[in-house]
């Protein structure tokens, strides 16, 4: 017998089936490797033709110094990370500045924020760090220790918030090259401001607010002063005359201590003063005509005093005054000012002078400035009844209200009356009621 061969149309069919399968096994290999790996691997290095551009090598010469080996352990014995170069990339939470100084850079500043609970100074980290020209501390509770000599004399500038627990007069006064000095919501335990300011001779702008300080102010200041913010302390006595001598002064707050005594006359020396606050005190007598001499003045707070007298009309002539609060003290009369004055300043106080008015026929009583309007003789007038006191309240919050208390008002004016309401009402049951019984009885005859 002949060997049986494969029809034609067979070994076609097994041809095509075999292809099928080769092709589909190559396709399943190709989608099982990585097309662009995450990880690099080993491998032999690669050829010029792998790699157009060769890999950039820094020479020595073009990196930049890195920060003083010195400094870094001064860092971390302070908690902070040093990971990085803290001249390139400093904490989030410790602002550090860098000189360029060869072969090693230095702090030239540092800024310590939101300190662990385990934050502490060391005398040898602060030696480490006598380049600081500026030092300050936010939210670091720690005790203070004796800065070195270096560093005393190296610092310019020295800001403590909420930091550092108690300081004293004696330990501030090391830092004689200040220029600016800055402690507030830290108690500062001192026999006098002189003791701190008498021998910083390069003193610009101070400020020691909420710090507990007792006793007077200093008789003698270093004229170069532009910012003095003694606010919020336990402060007595008068304003001295060193004080008006100051031509270069800018900022003075003196409010919320025990201050007492009148403005000085000379106080219109001041004439660099933009911003001025006494309020919160026991000053006594009358604002000074001197003041207007003043040209810059754009903020004056003198509320919450015994101020007395009438209120000077030259406030009005400031032409950069934007805030002027009086309010608060014993000043009588009648208010010198228009509205144009009133509505150009964007703070306006008088209330809580009860013998001050103001000219009805000058001034609104929408304008709601906390005194009574003036009678014939100048005096404030009696406040009317309270009837008649509501619906001037109301009428006069008609123009300040929303839309909401207006349509509501309108309502209440003009609305109907709720007797006529139920009048018309009951009338309306009646008239239905009769006419069902009609129809009721229609329907049953």
């Amino acid at each position: 017998m002949k060997p049986s061969r494969a029809p034609p149309f067979f070994l076609l069919l097994l041809f095509l089936l075999s292809t099928a399968t080769t092709t589909s096994a190559a396709t399943t290999t190709n989608a099982t490797k990585p097309a662009n790996p995450t990880k690099p691997t080993l491998s032999p290095t690669p050829s010029p033709t792998s790699s157009p551009t060769p890999p950039t090598t820094k020479t020595p010469s073009s990196s930049p110094p890195t920060l003083d080996p010195k400094q870094i352990e001064a860092l971390q014995s302070l908690n902070i990370p040093t990971t990085r170069d803290p001249c390139i990339q400093p904490s989030p939470h410790n602002a550090t500045t860098c000189d360029s100084s060869k072969p090693f850079r230095h702090l030239i500043s540092l800024h310590l924020s939101n300190c662990s609970s385990d934050f502490s100074l060391s005398f040898a980290a602060l030696k480490s760090l006598s380049s600081l020209h500026s030092l300050s501390f936010t939210n670091c509770h720690a005790s203070p220790i004796r800065f070195p000599s270096d560093l005393s004399l190296s610092l310019t500038s020295f800001s403590c918030i909420r930091s550092l627990r108690r300081l004293s007069g004696i330990w501030l006064s090391r830092f004689v090259n200040l220029t600016d000095l800055t402690v507030s919501y830290t108690p500062v335990n001192t026999t006098g401001l002189y003791v701190i300011l008498g021998n910083m001779h390069k003193l610009k702008t101070v400020t020691i607010s909420h710090a507990n300080l007792t006793g007077s102010l200093p008789k003698h200041l270093h004229l170069n002063l532009t910012h003095v913010d003694l606010s919020d302390n336990k402060l007595k006595g008068k304003i001295p005359i060193s004080l008006t001598l100051l031509e270069d002064l800018e900022f003075l707050n003196l409010s919320s201590n025990g201050l007492n005594g009148e403005i000085p006359t000379e106080f219109g020396d001041l004439i660099s003063l933009k911003n001025v606050s006494l309020a919160s005190n026991s000053f006594s007598g009358l604002i000074p005509d001197s003041m207007s001499a003043i040209p810059g003045l754009f903020h004056v707070d003198l509320s919450k005093n015994q101020l007395n007298g009438t209120v000077p009309r030259f406030f009005s002539e400031l032409k950069g005054l934007k805030v002027l609060n009086l309010e608060n003290n014993e000043l009588h009369g009648v208010l010198p000012f228009n509205a144009s004055f009133i509505k150009r300043l964007a703070v306006f106080k008088v209330g809580g002078n009860a013998n001050l008015c103001y000219n009805h026929s000058v001034l609104s009583s929408k304008m709601k400035l906390g005194i009574a309007p003036c009678d014939k003789h100048g005096l404030p007038m009696s406040p009317p009844p309270s009837k008649d006191s509501s619906g001037d309240s109301k009428s006069d919050s008609s123009d300040y209200d929303d839309d909401g208390a207006d349509t509501s008002e309108k309502e209440h004016h003009h609305g109907p009356s709720k007797v006529v309401l139920g009048v018309a009402i009951g009338l309306s049951s009646i008239v239905f009621l009769i006419v069902f019984l009609v129809l009721l009885s229609k329907w049953c005859g």
